[in-house]
């Protein structure tokens, strides 16, 4: 019997601050992780506090980033001198994958003197073709620093394109993309919610369609919905973003209520990123004891690929 795959949670959390103390590795987490993940990670985050935060490791020999491909592929990029892992290689990204980046690259070409403004959903491929990135916490910040006369294209998601289009009084044009979870929240059912918990706010992120971001109390990245509900006076919250951000936001404000927003589906309470979830504690275990998957990216590539990023964080 192989030993190691009798590990229980328990043993496999020590065993991963065993291999972390060996390795000199540190491990980030999105909020979209598993409740067991964000907490033996060292540190959490939306993709912006994620990009800023490995952008400053210094004494790290590997990186463990828990997330989809696309947040491991950003990590490499800000530290191309580390080791960077990523439990899953399959844990990919419905947005990121919605837009190719050779059909985006022919989306540019019919629309020249454009300024490529891509959301950091995106592969590296994209990133290469990108003036500068943005993520959900920043993205308005970025294109309100933008000439007011610029001609801009926003990719891959619509929904947020949209919403800044809305917010700003820009024209940006927007490419056809957006994220599985998002999409499928169902504003029927969070009304219905809204009559069972009349006193509730509604938090949305603005990967969500339009209807929804109009319904709601805030609208926010994952970190500002998360500070929302920690400033808030409310006790409960119908929360529209991918699930996992009720473990922080439970852990944050026990004496809250967290509702997870229901997609359009009357058999789910709930909206999981099937991606995000393929991580577990014994993949980030085998992940450490192996130091695979591993992210490399050429590094012709990865130098066109980080610029963007650069300017995303200089100007946020």
């Amino acid at each position: 019997m192989d030993v190691e795959k009798c590990l229980s949670d328990e043993e496999l959390k020590q065993e991963i601050e065993r291999l972390k103390r060996e390795k000199g590795a540190v491990i980030l987490a999105h909020y979209y992780q598993r409740g067991p993940i964000q907490d033996i990670a060292d540190h959490i985050g939306d993709s912006l506090a994620l990009a800023r935060y490995a952008a400053t490791l210094k004494d790290a020999r590997i990186i463990v980033l828990c997330g989809v491909h696309f947040m491991g592929e950003t990590a490499k990029l800000l530290c191309p001198d580390k080791k960077v892992l990523v439990p899953d290689a399959n844990a990919g990204c419905s947005l990121a994958d919605s837009c190719p980046a050779d059909a985006f690259e022919e989306f540019i070409r019919q629309h020249p003197d454009h300024i490529v403004v891509s959301y950091v959903n995106t592969s590296v491929g994209v990133k290469a073709l990108t003036d500068v990135l943005v993520t959900s916490g920043n993205a308005r910040k970025i294109i309100d620093r933008l000439p007011a006369d610029a001609k801009i294209i926003f990719g891959p998601d619509r929904n947020l394109g949209g919403y800044i289009n809305a917010q700003t009084g820009r024209q940006m044009v927007l490419w056809d993309g957006a994220c599985h979870v998002h999409q499928q929240f169902s504003l029927p059912r969070i009304l219905e919610l809204k009559k069972e918990h009349p006193g509730a706010k509604v938090l949305v992120h603005p990967e969500c369609p339009r209807p929804l971001t109009l319904a709601a109390d805030c609208v926010g990245s994952t970190a500002a919905l998360l500070d929302y509900a920690r400033s808030s006076d409310a006790k409960e919250f119908i929360v529209a973003t991918e699930s996992g951000i009720l473990h922080q936001m439970r852990k944050d404000c026990p004496d809250k209520t967290f509702i997870p927003a229901p997609p359009d589906d009357s058999t789910c309470a709930c909206n999981d990123c099937s991606y995000m979830k393929l991580n577990t504690l014994r993949k980030l275990y085998e992940c450490l004891r192996d130091e695979t998957p591993e992210i490399t990216i050429d590094p012709a590539l990865a130098e066109r690929a980080r610029r963007p990023i650069d300017r995303m964080l200089s100007l946020s």
